[in-house]
């Protein structure tokens, strides 16, 4: 059997993140991907681009400390391939090319500033029916720092994909254009008419964190009920009191809300009510296409 360790680091709007995951590759028999170790740096890039409008100095600085960071740990895992993807706040900040450059330069490590349907294709590759025991018309929404994609998968299959510049930090900075939200309701709308029925699935750091003070079984949905009744509950706290009374981080407690709401109206809108939550995301999807580039090479 063969056994190779990769790397992705997503460089997200709120936060960066850095999987390390082992690929078993048996002689006969099915690939299989195991997640060995997620490092979380809270360094909120989306709170610059969508502000002033570009990467601050201080920013900057902490996201080529946390790249170099990230080179020592692959090292230590004896990482033999690895990626990196930049999504909406470097997309959008002014300097970003610059800040890709610099990174590149310092510390050898390449950042793909990637597009909101290139975000959707590398979802796609994460096989979201390997984790749930349905075949049906599934809306998978990720809901980010910057940015929200949704994508339209039949038997595993993404058949329709959109990206919408709505996202936690956008909310929190209320920096989201007002027809947005109409935007994405006639989206999905349009997509439920296509499909009589649409089974939802939600990634994002979160809808994990919801679900898991929900105290929802892994495997079994969230109801919509559910959500916004545990919507309403953490509204009623303060900042602080979130942070101590959920055991959520401070770049979590404010976020939080924005990322309930979004997946409720999408819920309503897509005539659903429950959502599923595997513990899946773009990271994974990144590990999967090096994976497949590279045996396909």
């Amino acid at each position: 059997m063969k056994v190779e360790t990769y790397a992705a680091i997503d460089i997200g709007s709120n936060a960066i993140r850095m999987l390390v995951a082992n690929v078993l590759t048996p002689k006969e028999g099915l690939t299989q991907f195991h997640k060995n170790a997620l490092v979380r740096v809270p360094i909120r890039l989306g709170q610059d681009a969508f502000g002033t409008g570009e990467i601050s100095k201080k920013n900057y600085k902490r996201l080529r400390r946390a790249m170099k960071a990230f080179k020592h740990i692959m090292k230590i895992h004896k990482v033999r391939h690895f990626s990196a993807c930049a999504t909406a706040a470097l997309r959008e900040a002014t300097n970003g090319k610059q800040v890709q450059e610099s990174i590149q330069k310092e510390t050898g490590i390449f950042i793909d500033i990637i597009d909101g349907k290139k975000e959707a294709s590398l979802i796609s590759h994460t096989r979201i029916f390997d984790q749930i025991t349905i075949q049906k018309t599934v809306l998978y929404v990720d809901v980010g720092g910057g940015s929200t994609e949704y994508s339209i998968l039949r038997n595993g299959t993404c058949i329709a994909s959109k990206s919408f510049k709505i996202g936690t930090v956008r909310l929190l900075n209320k920096t989201v254009a007002k027809t947005i939200w109409s935007e994405i309701q006639k989206w999905i709308e349009s997509q439920k008419l296509e499909y009589s029925k649409i089974t939802v699935l939600g990634s994002g750091g979160n809808i994990n964190k919801l679900f898991k003070i929900a105290g929802v079984k892994e495997g079994k949905p969230l109801s919509y009920v559910a959500l916004s009744a545990l919507y309403t509950k953490i509204a009623g706290y303060s900042y602080e009191e979130r942070m101590l009374h959920f055991q959520l981080n401070p770049d979590r407690a404010d976020v939080i809300l924005p990322a309930a709401t979004i997946y409720l109206k999408t819920l309503l809108w897509a005539g659903a009510s429950k959502i599923y939550v595997p513990k899946i995301g773009l990271s994974d999807g990144m590990i999967k296409e090096m994976y497949y580039n590279m045996h396909e090479r």
